[in-house]
């Protein structure tokens, strides 16, 4: 088998480097969309909304005698 040339390695190293770094990188941002999501459920809450709220719904047609 043949040697490994240090420089190979060195490469490969940064490679890895970069590329953990990046992953982490995008795990923190997921990490904050879902803190984000779950601040704002929660302000929902506070304030009363229920989800079912939140979403458009269609208009209630007219029940009762005109």
């Amino acid at each position: 088998m043949a040697e490994t040339d240090p420089k190979s390695v060195q490469d490969l190293t940064n490679v890895v480097q970069t590329l953990l770094q990046q992953m982490q990188d995008k795990f923190q941002t997921i990490t904050r969309i879902d803190d984000l999501e779950k601040n704002i459920a929660d302000l929902m809450t506070q304030a009363g909304v229920e989800e079912a709220e939140a979403t458009p719904e269609k208009p209630k047609e007219s029940q009762g005698s005109t």
